[in-house]
């Protein structure tokens, strides 16, 4: 062999060896498609959006069922856990048109247990969709909600023109009625007042659509990939940059095969919400503490919900819902554990809101707790989701016969037991 091609061939191969040590062991090396973290989200939900009708709503389930299974498969077999699969409707009222209370009641407790059957989780949309809706759409819901099990809805309580204050204080009643007639008051953890929230959010309880459906949307549960992202990080702009690369690496994957989904099925895709979702030990607490090295409530929490919002908002994927961050207290071990210590409150999280999303969420509160507190509550909400023009909702846990200082006694797996505070103190 001549001088100069060994000297060529070592000369690649030393080339390669030292692009596979950088690749192995340089965490801050960022390029489309490699990132600084190998976490896995999960897929926390697919969710079919369906114009049910309500003569022929069986096959209709059946049909999105078979588009959700086949989903469900394509993502397990590339190694994602799939949590849920849903299906959201249009607005309730738009089908229980001509029905009295008690036949709405008894069609949906068929669809309740079809729900419970086949393993899906349902949200049959908003009451008062429509500033001029009536309040009687909202008793109604609190009558379907406390004499189901499983299905989710929402009440719109803000929208482009503006905050409807009849509809925040019809969803403080709905709010005070299942904590007063669901057991231990869990009728709440599916319900939320929702503002500016869009159509096409697969995230559940304020999953809906207003269009003709055969839709369908991803949701994660990525809290782990920004824990990821964001351990031993130097500064913020890395922090930033570490989560984006994290985010986009699988949601380019997601949304290929949520692509195939569609290609295959004849289902349309309409995109998927980044919102890091927490559950439980998997914690976006945890995560925001990776960042700030200070527990969650105290100062650089609100930089953290910018930053981890901003990151979200940067990966070019078809974005839907909320696209921002969660911090449900009830879903979320650490984020219990700090409002248990008192470094979290409602006004706090009305601040984080300011910059990312998505409202309160899972918040516990004392039995006594009167219609027009709950609604000064909502009020807050949509009056910050519509001064920023961002998507926010309220799902507050006010607990029948419980006093500030107790816990809950949820005996949901998905909720965190955490302590009940007076009214206006943290």
């Amino acid at each position: 062999m001549k001088p100069f091609v060994v000297v060529s061939i070592r000369h690649t191969i030393r080339i390669f060896l030292v692009a596979v040590a950088l690749l192995d062991f340089s965490p801050c090396i960022h390029a489309q498609g490699k990132t600084a973290t190998s976490e896995k989200p999960k897929i926390r939900a697919i969710t079919a959006f369906l114009n049910l009708d309500r003569a022929q709503y069986q096959e209709q389930v059946a049909d999105a069922l078979k588009m959700l299974k086949y989903a469900r498969t394509v993502y397990e077999s590339r190694g994602y856990e799939v949590q849920t699969i849903r299906i959201a409707t249009q607005p309730f009222p738009q089908y229980t048109k001509g029905l009295t209370t008690e036949q709405a009641v008894a069609f949906f407790k068929e669809y309740d247990a079809l729900a419970t059957k086949e393993k899906f989780s349902a949200s049959i949309g908003p009451a008062m969709l429509n500033a001029g809706d009536s309040e009687t759409q909202a008793d109604l819901l609190s009558e379907i909600l406390r004499n189901t099990k499983g299905l989710n809805a929402s009440l719109v309580v803000a929208g482009e023109d503006g905050v409807r204050w009849k509809a925040v204080g019809a969803a403080a009643q709905v709010v005070k009625k299942l904590e007063e007639t669901t057991e231990h008051s869990q009728g709440n953890f599916h319900f939320a007042a929702i503002a500016m929230v869009p159509p096409l959010t697969p995230f559940f309880p304020a999953a809906y659509h207003t269009g003709f459906g055969h839709q369908f949307a991803i949701a994660l549960q990525s809290a782990n990939v920004v824990a990821a992202a964001f351990k031993d990080v130097a500064d913020l702009t890395t922090a930033k940059q570490r989560l984006t690369d994290s985010l986009a690496q699988e949601a380019f994957a997601i949304e290929a095969l949520a692509e195939r989904v569609d290609r295959d099925m004849g289902w349309s895709y309409v995109g998927i919400d980044l919102s890091p979702a927490p559950s439980r030990d998997v914690s976006i607490g945890a995560a925001i503490e990776n960042l700030t090295t200070q527990p969650v409530g105290t100062s650089g929490t609100l930089t953290a919900a910018a930053t981890i919002t901003a990151a979200v908002k940067d990966v070019k994927v078809k974005q839907t819902g909320y696209s921002g961050l969660m911090l449900p207290i009830q879903e979320d071990v650490r984020l219990a554990q700090r409002w248990n210590e008192g470094r979290i409150s409602l006004d706090a999280l009305l601040s984080y809101s300011a910059v990312c999303g998505t409202g309160l969420d899972t918040i516990p509160l004392p039995g006594d707790i009167s219609v027009e507190q709950l609604s000064l509550i909502i009020g807050d909400v949509a009056s910050l989701a519509y001064k920023w023009h961002k998507p926010l909702s309220a799902r507050l846990l006010p607990v029948a016969g419980k006093a500030p200082g107790e816990l809950t006694e949820f005996d949901d797996p998905n909720l965190v037991n955490a302590t009940i505070k007076p009214i206006g103190r943290d």
